[in-house]
């Protein structure tokens, strides 16, 4: 099922004739539309020379989570660790930021350009513990195309 959509993501991310920002909110529609426990897709980049997190383009409900600071909330913490944070049960992390009551469990994936950490792909799921080894591996995917166009 992923790895169906990695020809669908390379192709809407190689149109050149529309705008980075519209390349990528089309691969958020993409992915929540395509994935039923895929609730809401967003990418949060790094605020220029600041320790914290902007929201980019994204599909599914608004949030207020527009600026998350490095270290707080799962987004926050991927921003530090680099690594990818796979949460099962939201209601069962401290450090988590709710953005809706219906959340259930999230999975962030960073993205790296040249070496660096520059963002990083978020996923919300509605499902308890949907995610797997699976949705990590297309979700790198996803964002090394991503990093190749910014």
């Amino acid at each position: 099922m992923l790895a169906a959509l990695k020809p669908e993501v390379t192709t809407i991310l190689s149109d050149n004739k529309k705008s980075v920002e519209n390349r990528l909110e089309a691969v958020c529609h993409l992915l929540r539309d395509a994935i039923d426990y895929y609730d809401w897709v967003g990418f949060y980049f790094k605020n220029g020379n600041k320790e914290e997190l902007k929201l980019g383009p994204y599909a599914g409900e608004p949030t207020d989570h527009t600026i998350i600071p490095f270290g707080k909330g799962i987004c926050g913490q991927v921003a530090v660790s680099n690594e990818n944070f796979v949460v099962p049960d939201v209601a069962a992390q401290d450090n988590y930021i709710a953005c809706s009551i219906t959340v259930k469990s999230e999975i962030v994936i960073p993205m790296f350009k040249d070496g660096e950490n520059i963002g990083q792909i978020d996923i919300d799921s509605n499902t308890p513990d949907p995610f797997s080894e699976d949705d990590e591996r297309f979700l790198e995917f996803v964002n090394q195309k991503v990093s190749q166009i910014l």
